[in-house]
């Protein structure tokens, strides 16, 4: 099977082909022809699996072959927004409106992006002629709706992305303002990693009549990653990891750390160590946060350290190596963060480093992917096996709950304006944005709170809360 056979135009499959695809993956396969039928769609796929490509491809073929996409003469001549796209955080935002320009770069269509921690006026000045795709995340998206800075009022297609991150971050009450924005008559599209309960609601009273794909088991890791876990004690981890980027001559490397704080110690440590590394976190300013994508995409940078809200903001064909530094609090976090590794069909190791306080931790994992995986101890790094188990908030600053064996509560989620630095545009030619997933919108006028998430990702036992972002 080709792209060509899926009901795609010339110009559209030539840009794919520049990209070096030329196979559709299984999601891909199934959701193009559905997306292209014109009715809703709840898609399942695991992160890595060609997600993007399966909404982008059709929304670009739908807007590009119809009458008033036939009649565009040039990318710039005004318009109405006609499809809009939410994204839980401002990296997959911008991500996902590159893949856009990519793959429509042969079509007289335009798209921008939009998130939160740069400037709003130049956004207001993109917008004034509109574009044809918009990619937002939910917060800026009402920032420029209550400064009527964006008209709605056309959008022809709707598409939730990563839908399941956009719930647990708290942003249902923002995507409900979302839609009452929008004309009622409408294609929707979501698609999410996981299936919960929260999800299938969400989707009862969204979509109309859907087909619904799923790719892939509920919850499941993808196969080609293999997965590992090295036993250690808490105050060796950072030796342990420097060791083994250097024995095993690892040249890129993500690492996953629990809190903002732990990640820039790691950074500092691993210098020390004579490693490049750095941090990308809620905390750290869009420049900051943009400059170390690029250069970790580029291959300059040789490890990367995030929280999660990286999780599913990197896109890397060939990144061979996750490392958790830190056991997730949300035992979900832990599919969508391996998932960085393993994409678009190649292999991929993901590395758990796990001491005597994250056992339970690392049960609700297995628990979740059912399975039991290897743990491989390394010499000179075995773990004092008499070593008691501390509560995780202690070290964290979190808020623990009973009977979790001291895993943090909600408190660890991106807090709401978290007024951030103004900054440049993301890497990669994206255009001035909005907010990073942020909370809601101040009173109407108010234009460049920051922050990257609602209320930040729920843990299992506990409710949502208001804490600081990761």
């Amino acid at each position: 099977m080709s792209f060509a056979t899926l009901g795609l135009s010339d110009a559209i499959v030539r840009a794919v082909a520049e990209q070096g695809y030329t196979t559709p993956t299984p999601i891909q396969a199934q959701a193009i022809p559905a997306v292209l039928g014109g009715g809703d769609l709840l898609a399942g796929a695991q992160t890595g699996t060609g997600k993007t490509a399966g909404f982008t491809l059709p929304l670009l073929q739908r807007l590009s072959t119809d009458k008033v996409g036939a009649a565009l003469t040039s990318k710039s001549t005004p318009r109405a927004i006609r499809a809009l796209v939410l994204t839980p955080t401002r990296e997959l935002a911008a991500q996902v409106e590159e893949s856009v320009r990519l793959y429509g770069k042969y079509t007289n269509l335009n798209s921008a992006v939009i998130f939160g921690g740069v400037g709003i006026n130049p956004q207001i000045k993109l917008l004034k002629h509109g574009v044809d795709v918009l990619v937002a995340t939910p917060g800026r998206l009402l920032d420029h709706a209550g400064q009527r800075t964006v008209d709605l009022s056309k959008v022809e297609i709707l598409i939730l992305d990563e839908a399941d991150r956009m719930l647990d971050m708290g942003f249902i009450h923002d995507i409900k303002k979302v839609l009452a924005l929008l004309p009622p008559k409408r294609q929707n599209l979501l698609f999410s990693a996981t299936f919960s309960d929260e999800i299938k609601a969400l989707a009862d009273k969204l979509l109309n009549n859907p087909a619904s794909i799923e790719v892939a088991r509920r919850n499941s890791t993808v196969e080609v990653i293999a997965q590992k876990i090295h036993p250690v004690d808490r105050d060796k981890k950072h030796p342990m990891l420097s060791h083994l980027i250097k024995e095993n001559d690892w040249s890129q490397v993500l690492v996953f750390t629990r809190t903002k704080h732990g990640a820039n110690k790691l950074v500092e440590q691993l210098g020390k160590d004579g490693i490049g590394a750095m941090a990308i976190h809620g905390n750290k300013s869009q420049t900051a946060r943009t400059k170390a994508l690029a250069e970790f995409k580029d291959g300059s940078l040789q490890v990367l350290v995030a929280t999660d809200i990286a999780a599913r903001g990197i896109d890397i064909d060939q990144l061979p190596h996750v490392v958790n530094y830190d056991l997730p609090n949300v035992p979900e976090d832990y599919v969508h963060r391996i998932g960085r590794t393993g994409r678009a069909g190649a292999t991929g190791e993901a590395v758990s480093l796990v001491c005597v306080d994250e056992h339970q931790m690392l049960k609700d994992i297995e628990k979740l992917i059912k399975q039991t995986l290897p743990r491989h101890v390394i010499p000179g790094f075995e773990p004092d096996l008499n070593a008691k188990a501390q509560p995780i908030q202690l070290r964290s600053g979190a808020p623990g709950h009973g009977g979790r064996g001291g895993r943090p509560g909600g408190g660890g989620g991106a807090g709401r304006g978290q007024g951030q630095p103004r900054a440049a545009a993301p890497a990669g030619g994206a255009r001035p944005a909005g907010n990073g997933g942020g909370g809601r919108p101040a009173a109407a006028g108010g234009g460049n709170r920051g922050g990257d998430g609602g209320r930040g990702p729920r843990s299992a036992a506990a409710p949502r809360t208001g804490g600081r972002g990761r």
